[in-house]
């Protein structure tokens, strides 16, 4: 049996949240006794339907997927825990969570999972002797109505925590610090540990930043920081979206991700070998984001709402360009010696970061592959320059550049590829099929 920690007691502990990732980001699974969950799971694992990867994200069941369908019956994934990742929940009463990874009733991992898309991309690294280290900067706005109140007004006419733009802010930001130190605090003592939070470009907008560490780890924490802020919220009679772009006169929220690439224990770039000229390595992987950035875009910006925040002047990027802290373009390399990275400007907040941590990984070790070169430091507005080259416009356009990627296809393999494919195609048919309140507004009358 895996060895349990000493915390693991009836007194601290009578519920076990047995979750994994689902193609969104969202976590899913059961809450389990304490007792079972030792008695049972820990060696054994537990059993989910496999419709879970194969829905939209109102849980309906989409057609079409080859993983899982009517046809076979809807079986089961066997879910098999990762004991690195049991922690205590500190704001849920006794309460314990563990993520696991799905696996196949023959035992072979499920391809498709986001967990095993990043584990892959690992693994080719490790094969390299690299190791991905990340970060996330996870901005989201802060509304005083709850969730419920929230979907009773139909997302409509809510009332941000802040009454002005709140950048940096600390008089305005000091009114929600009950909150705030709260996720401050209980996320870090769950593992999940936080540098700070902040106000944000956006009336009722915060970011919060996390403490580097490695690739598949601080997916883990993303993903909790994610729900556990929503849980705290809700809490507090208030919520928390992490929508990309919340409102069309509103700042988007970023999901910022710092990457670097480390080797026995120090960072392998080595910093910049010659003033502003990177090393090979650093060189090699940064040009590999930004030749194939636009073929992984999808992974960065999984949804219609994604591609409404890429706007000039906006905070957000709009080209695949790289700058020494320059915050209009696509990547942006900061730090220095063991600190030295690269943000990738790209994602927004609604990110599933286990599938935009594996594209980032992929694009990257392409650029080593091909001994590509990132080229100089862009200098200057890249929002005004129409040379450089642009993000897609939309999640069609994205899709069709995964769909058409061979890199991508050989890096993640086609079965992923085309099973994202069809998840986007069927977000997008969906989203073309609804008759928006912008329609009735503008055609009603008028037309």
């Amino acid at each position: 049996m895996a060895k349990l920690p000493g915390w693991l007691t009836p007194d601290a502990v009578d519920t076990v949240v047995v979750a994994f990732p689902d193609t969104y980001g969202r976590l899913m699974g059961k809450r389990l006794t304490r007792q079972f969950f030792i008695d049972q799971v820990v060696e054994a694992g537990t059993h989910v339907c496999n419709y879970l990867l194969t829905v939209d994200i109102e849980m309906n069941p989409l057609p079409g997927f080859s993983l899982a369908n009517w046809d076979k019956g809807y079986g089961d994934f066997h879910v098999v825990i990762d004991p690195k990742t049991l922690r205590l929940l500190p704001w849920a009463e006794k309460t314990a969570m563990v993520i696991g990874d799905l696996y196949h009733e023959d035992h072979s991992p499920v391809a498709e999972a986001p967990r095993t898309v990043l584990k892959t991309q690992l693994e080719r690294l490790r094969k390299r002797g690299l190791v991905a280290k990340t970060a996330s900067e996870l901005e989201f706005y802060l509304f005083d109505n709850s969730y419920s109140e929230a979907h009773a007004a139909d997302y409509r006419k809510l009332t941000p925590s802040s009454d002005y733009l709140i950048d940096y802010h600390l008089l305005q930001t000091g009114r929600d610090e009950g909150l705030m130190r709260q996720l401050r605090n209980e996320l870090s003592e769950a593992g999940i540990v936080v540098e700070g939070t902040k106000g944000e470009w956006g009336k009722g907008q915060h970011e919060l930043n996390l403490v580097y560490c490695d690739a598949l780890e601080m997916a883990d924490r993303h993903v909790l920081l994610k729900h556990g802020t929503k849980e705290i919220a809700a809490q507090h009679g208030r919520s928390i979206t992490f929508m990309a772009k919340w409102a069309t006169e509103e700042a988007g929220s970023s999901c910022h991700i710092h990457t670097s690439l480390w080797s026995d224990g120090a960072n392998a770039s080595n910093g910049f070998a010659d003033g502003n000229k990177p090393s090979k390595l650093f060189s090699q992987f940064l040009g590999g984001m930004l030749r194939y950035g636009r073929e992984f875009c999808y992974f960065f910006a999984p949804t219609i709402n994604a591609y409404k925040r890429y706007q000039a002047a906006s905070w957000a990027p709009t080209s695949l360009t790289w700058a020494l802290d320059n915050r209009t373009t696509g990547f942006r390399v900061v730090g220095s010696g063991p600190s030295l990275r690269i943000e990738n400007r790209m994602p927004g907040a609604d990110v599933n970061p286990y599938l935009a941590f594996a594209a980032t990984i992929a694009a990257g070790l392409r650029g080593i592959e091909e001994n590509l070169d990132c080229g100089e430091p862009y200098r200057g507005n890249a929002y005004e320059d129409a040379d450089v080259p642009r993000l897609p416009p939309s999640l069609s356009d994205a899709i069709d550049l995964l769909d058409q990627s061979a890199v991508a296809r050989e890096a993640l393999g086609d079965q992923v590829v085309d099973f994202y494919c069809h998840s986007g195609r069927s977000e997008v048919a969906a989203h073309m099929r609804e008759v928006s309140t912008w329609e009735r507004r503008r055609y009603f009358e008028r037309l």
